[in-house]
C-alpha cells in the first residue's frame, strides 16, 4: 500500500505539526497567508500554494479554507438541487439499494426516460448536472483530490462483487483483501456500512446532504465528497460495528472496541483522520485503500 495517514498520530500529531509550521513559516509567507484570509478565495489559496511552502505545512491550507466563505444554493439553482435530487432517489427507489451503488450516469438517464414513475431529467436539469459535476471542488473548501474524470464513467462488473448480507460491493482485489483481513483479525462484530459508489451514487449522496442542510454545498462538502472526488468511486470503504445503526457514520464509532482494534491493525489507515487538510470531518470508519 502507499504511504498512509495514521489515525494513531492523532491530535498530538496535528498540534507538532502546527507548531513547526509555525517555526519553519516565514514573515512574508505569514503575509500571504493573512492575505489570502482577507480574500476568501480559492484564488486566494492557489497563490499562497505558489508560495512553496512545505508540503508538511497543511495547516496552512486548513487555515485559508477554514476561511473562505459557504457556497450556498438559491434560487432557481435551489430549485434544481432538489428536483434532482427527487429524481435520483426515484431512481434508487425503482432500481433496489444495491443495484443503485453500481448504476452508471447513462443507464440511469435511460431508466429516468423509460420509467414514468422517475421522470426524465430536463435539459436544464442535465445541463446543470453537468456544470456542478465540473465545479472545482476547492471553491466549497474540499481539498480532496477530483479521482473521477468524467459522467459516463461505469464500473466493470466483474472487477466488483457483492458482499453478503449489506447490500454494497466490494472491488476485488486490493479492497477486498483488506476488508477480509479486517474481518478475520476483529470477527463478525464489523461489518461493510458501504463500498463502491458509482458516479450516480455518489452525486444523489452529495444532493441529499446539500438538500439536508438548506443548499449548502459547503457543510455537505465537510462530510460528504462531491461527485467524482469520492475515493470509494476506485476503491475505499466504510465500516462500522454490527447493531450500531446511523452511529457508525459519526465520531461514536470511535469509542467502539471495533475501532479500537481497527487501529491496532498495522494494514489499516483512515483516509480522513483528525485534523486532516482536505476540508473532512474526522471520518473514523473511512478505510484508505488506493
Amino acid at each position: 500500500m502507499k504511504r498512509r495517514h495514521f489515525l494513531q498520530l492523532g491530535a498530538m500529531g496535528s498540534l507538532m505539526l502546527f507548531q513547526s509550521g509555525c517555526e519553519r513559516t516565514s514573515r512574508g509567507e505569514q503575509d500571504l497567508l493573512r492575505a489570502a484570509q482577507e480574500a476568501k478565495t480559492h484564488e486566494a489559496y492557489d497563490e499562497l500554494a505558489g508560495a512553496q511552502l512545505s508540503p508538511k505545512d497543511h495547516i496552512y491550507e486548513a487555515k485559508i479554507f477554514n476561511a473562505l466563505p459557504d457556497v450556498v444554493a438559491t434560487g432557481r439553482e435551489w430549485e434544481l438541487v432538489q428536483s434532482i435530487e427527487a429524481r435520483l432517489r426515484r431512481t434508487m427507489d425503482w432500481v433496489g439499494f444495491g443495484n443503485f451503488n453500481i448504476i452508471s450516469f447513462d443507464r440511469t438517464l435511460r431508466f429516468a426516460s423509460a420509467v414514468d414513475r422517475i421522470g426524465a431529467f430536463t435539459a436544464e436539469e442535465l445541463a446543470f448536472i453537468e456544470e456542478l459535476f465540473a465545479r472545482d471542488a476547492r471553491q466549497y473548501g474540499f481539498y480532496g483530490d477530483r479521482v473521477i474524470d468524467h459522467l459516463s464513467a461505469t464500473i466493470d462488473e466483474s472487477a466488483v462483487y457483492k458482499v453478503p448480507h449489506t447490500g454494497h460491493y466490494l472491488f476485488r482485489g486490493e479492497s477486498e483483501q483488506v476488508y477480509d483481513a479486517i474481518k478475520e483479525d476483529i470477527g463478525e462484530t464489523i461489518i461493510l456500512t458501504s463500498g463502491v459508489r458509482s458516479l450516480t451514487k455518489q452525486l444523489h449522496l452529495f444532493l441529499a446532504k446539500v438538500v439536508d442542510t438548506g443548499g449548502n454545498y459547503s457543510e455537505a462538502s465537510r462530510s460528504l465528497a462531491p461527485a467524482g472526488y469520492s475515493y470509494h468511486g476506485i476503491g475505499d470503504f466504510d465500516v462500522g460495528k454490527v447493531g450500531f445503526g446511523a452511529r457508525n457514520f459519526t465520531q461514536a464509532f470511535a469509542k467502539t472496541r471495533e475501532f479500537e482494534k481497527l487501529m491496532k491493525l498495522g494494514y489499516v489507515a483512515i483516509r480522513y483522520p483528525e485534523g486532516n487538510p482536505y476540508g473532512v470531518y474526522f471520518e473514523p470508519w473511512h478505510i484508505e485503500v488506493i
